[in-house]
């Protein structure tokens, strides 16, 4: 049927309204939808549509570095390059992975297979090898791969390969540190790690960041150490030439500036290279300095006999009985490598009597050797505050042995490390006072301010001044002709060291081994103003291992050419006699007649250079003292005298009056006759009247000041005879 054109009309209105309906319908849908989207949802849509090119990075900041005290780089973060892989992007490029793994494990030297099924099944990323040398990268980059990436990443990387390898430790392949001071100082090192906003491509790669522009915002603070570069050298070098010329098992050496407590080295040996760390065993690696303790014998001498002057239980000139070289004490025997008799202290210092030590460790009592010990940081950390650092072993006194007392006192049946030795040596060579060894000088943040700088600290002090000086001068004859330490003698200076050849203890078969040795020295020069202070230790040397012969002479080298790099002027001979005799004259004052009879000859008790020995003051009449210089007095004849009249006469004279025991004066300490400084400190020593013996004297040390802290009960206090005295009359010691 035909339509009329009236229902044609009607029909083409019909769509026209439908038609209007759906379009006002669907616009309708379209502004609820864009109001949705642009007011309701605007600010959730922002942030996601934000999140897809600009989110938060988390940036690995670059390793701080690591100089010397003159500002050499030890230890320093460089960028490399670093390949990696996106297989995803290989197989959209139809990139063959097979091809891909193959040239990459050729030029990189790796395994073609392991990679090839990673590049087939693995997806966004692979790492192929990271921190590639320069010459890898650019060939590399020359295969034009697709799919295959190059980023840069920081390297820690040490200029110097060998030298203070152990000191510094490493890092590894993420940038911690693992050894040395590279882990202690990984706070410092390493730096904050803050997230930094950045803005992203389609492909996930960074297109700019503000905090990328500013690498010292990524990055952590600089570490300046005390560490002479040079010192280092010529200590790495001098000790690997010892203990491969001796046939040693290993090696260490500590160097330091006793004044301040500055470390300016440590070495050891054998040694690694902290770029390939892996390719060394883990022993190489051991900071054997700080880390082994081992049993010091000889070298802990000078610090017995520092504690015994300290305490007042010895004098300077007193003698000792060091029995021919051998003393039995009860079923154990001491020997000594030379036959001696009598012995004054400082001759005891100079040929290293293992006998003559003991007795003065049984003198000074086994709470005064305990006591002197610990003071010069024996049986605790030094401070120094390195990874692994050991105590070494000193036990309570009340729990020693019978013969620890002897034993301890020259080094046995105790334990140090080459640092304790050092940093105890160095309380003698500042004047007595201990310090805090400091090893970081300075640490820097990436702005240039300083975050932390190291001052020398007094951690205490050991002995009285005049004590230190006085050791000083008996280890300064170690050095000269007729001592142990001859070897370690350097023209131009005064040199102060002590030897020490110690057994090694035998943990399988018991007791100590016969053919395993360690041998050390212990020194500073120039003696009168210390400006180095070296400890030297070689373990288990096989050509020789007497410690004046093997480490003295690594003493000498490393001392001689670090001297000369500090700018420490020599001295002509003339010069030094005159110094030495100087320093001596206090031990010379000895009355001809007293030290005729204790055996001293012209009161030295070790020859001094080639000026000859130093005499006593002359005398004006036979048997009559020299007059006393000025500042000087004359110590007054009181054995035999009451305390009071004792006190009377001493006081006219201006000394200072300490009295122990009660009865008569039996012994006194400065020895009569002997010229002293003004004012010095007498002590008199009393006894009931039936208990002094004819010519009980005892001299001793010109007036060291002694403080509660240095006094032992049994050996200062007890009106008793000594020990020592008793063994000396060939009685049973005690």
């Amino acid at each position: 049927m035909t339509k009329t054109p009236e229902a044609r009309q009607r029909y083409l209105k019909l769509r026209i309204g439908v038609l209007t309906a759906l379009l006002g319908v669907g616009s309708l849908l379209i502004l609820q939808k864009a109001w949705e989207l642009q007011v309701h949802r605007a600010e959730e849509l922002r942030e996601a549509a934000e999140g897809q090119n600009q989110r938060d990075i988390t940036l690995a900041p670059r390793r701080g570095g690591i100089y010397d005290r003159d500002g050499a780089e030890l230890a320093v973060s460089i960028d490399v390059d670093s390949v990696w892989v996106s297989p995803a992007a290989m197989r959209q490029a139809k990139q063959d992975t097979s091809e891909a793994a193959h040239k990459l494990s050729e030029l990189l030297g790796l395994d073609a297979k392991s990679f090839a099924e990673k590049f087939e099944k693995g997806r966004g990323f692979v790492w192929v090898k990271r921190r590639v040398t320069a010459a890898e990268g650019q060939a590399v980059r020359s295969l034009k791969l697709a799919g295959v990436f190059i980023s840069k990443e920081s390297r820690r990387f040490y200029p110097n390969r060998e030298l203070a390898s152990h000191l510094l430790g490493f890092a590894n392949a993420d940038g911690a540190g693992i050894e040395g001071l590279e882990l202690k100082l990984e706070g410092e090192l390493h730096g904050p790690s803050r997230p930094t906003p950045a803005i992203f491509d389609r492909r996930g790669a960074v297109v700019f960041s503000q905090q990328l522009l500013d690498q010292r915002a990524a990055q952590g603070n600089d570490v300046t150490l005390t560490i002479d570069k040079t010192i280092q050298h010529i200590a790495d070098r001098e000790l690997e030439l010892a203990v491969q010329t001796y046939e040693a098992r290993a090696g260490s050496l500590v160097a330091l500036d006793p004044t301040t407590g500055e470390v300016l080295a440590i070495s050891n040996y054998p040694t690694f290279n902290p770029n390939e760390p892996t390719r060394s065993p883990s022993a190489s690696r051991r900071n054997r300095a700080v880390t082994d303790k081992y049993e010091p014998g000889s070298t802990l001498k000078p610090f017995t006999l520092a504690g015994a002057f300290a305490a007042g239980a010895i004098g300077t000139t007193k003698t000792i009985d060091c029995e021919n070289g051998v003393w039995r004490v009860g079923p154990d025997t001491i020997r000594d490598a030379h036959r001696f008799q009598m012995l004054t202290p400082a001759e005891i210092l100079v040929h290293s009597s293992n006998i003559g030590t003991a007795k003065i460790g049984i003198e000074l009592g086994r709470p005064g050797l305990h006591r002197a010990l610990t003071r010069f940081g024996f049986g605790e950390p030094t401070g120094l505050n390195l990874p692994g650092e050991t105590t070494g072993s000193l036990r309570h006194y009340k729990r020693w042995y019978d013969l620890d007392a002897a034993t301890i006192a020259f080094g046995q049946g105790m334990s140090a490390s080459t640092m304790q030795l050092a940093m105890a040596l160095g309380a003698i060579a500042n004047q007595g006072r201990l310090m805090e060894p400091i090893l970081v000088k300075r640490i820097v943040d990436p702005q240039g301010q300083v975050v932390q700088q190291a001052l020398p600290q007094v951690r205490r002090q050991v002995v009285p001044q005049s004590v230190a000086r006085l050791v000083t001068d008996m280890l300064i004859g170690v050095t000269g002709e007729g001592g142990t330490g001859k070897e370690a003698a350097i023209d131009g200076y005064l040199v102060a060291g002590k030897t020490g050849t110690a057994q090694k203890a035998d943990p399988v078969r018991g007791g100590y081994s016969k053919d395993k040795w360690s041998s050390s020295f212990i020194g500073y020069a120039p003696a009168n103003k210390p400006r180095l202070l070296l400890a030297v230790v070689l373990d288990e040397p096989m050509i020789a291992h007497q410690g004046g012969l093997t480490a003295a002479p690594v003493f000498r080298r490393v001392m001689q050419a670090s001297l000369r790099h500090l700018g420490v002027p020599a001295e002509s001979n003339s010069t030094l006699a005159e110094q030495v005799r100087a320093r001596q004259r206090p031990l010379a004052q000895v009355p001809p007649s007293l030290a005729a009879a204790e055996g001293t000859g012209n009161g030295l008790p070790w020859p001094l250079l080639a000026a000859g020995p130093m005499q006593p003051k002359a005398a004006t009449r036979a048997n009559a003292p020299a007059a006393p210089g000025r500042g000087e007095s004359l110590v007054p004849n009181l054995v035999g005298q009451t305390a009071r009249a004792a006190l009377t006469l001493a006081r006219k004279s201006e000394f200072a009056v300490r009295i122990v025991g009660s009865g008569v004066v039996a012994r006194q300490d400065p020895i009569a006759q002997s010229h002293v400084v003004r004012g010095s400190q007498l002590t008199l020593h009393l006894r009931p009247p039936s208990d002094v013996e004819p010519g009980d004297t005892v001299p001793s040390l010109p007036a060291p000041k002694i403080g509660p802290e240095f006094s032992d009960a049994k050996s200062v206090l007890s009106p008793t005879p000594s020990p020592i005295a008793s063994a000396a009359r060939g009685g049973r010691d005690g």
